[in-house]
């Protein structure tokens, strides 16, 4: 991972896109918003509050460690969500 400001873009591309396809889905494939899909997006939602706000947190011993967990998470958070998104 190259800077924290490289890895805030990817949580934000990511979520982002995930959140986007979200909406695909529901105007392709529904006449609207549906509760699970409304639950994905807050999920999307609560997941990069999380993400970010662990970004910003100042008391870390091992830095390098620590984000790179951060990016761990990311790739496992993302995963589950575009599992729950092809279960719509």
């Amino acid at each position: 991972m190259a800077s924290v400001k490289n890895l805030k873009k990817d949580i934000h591309y990511v979520l982002g896109d995930i959140i986007q396809a979200v909406y695909i889905h529901e105007l392709a494939a529904t006449e609207g918003p549906t509760v699970e899909s409304n639950a994905l997006i807050e999920e999307a939602l609560t997941a990069f509050d999380s993400l970010v706000e662990r970004i910003n947190a100042k008391n870390v011993e091992n830095k390098k460690a620590h984000f790179n967990q951060i990016y761990k998470d990311l790739e496992v958070v993302a995963g589950g969500l575009v599992e729950k998104l092809n279960a719509l």
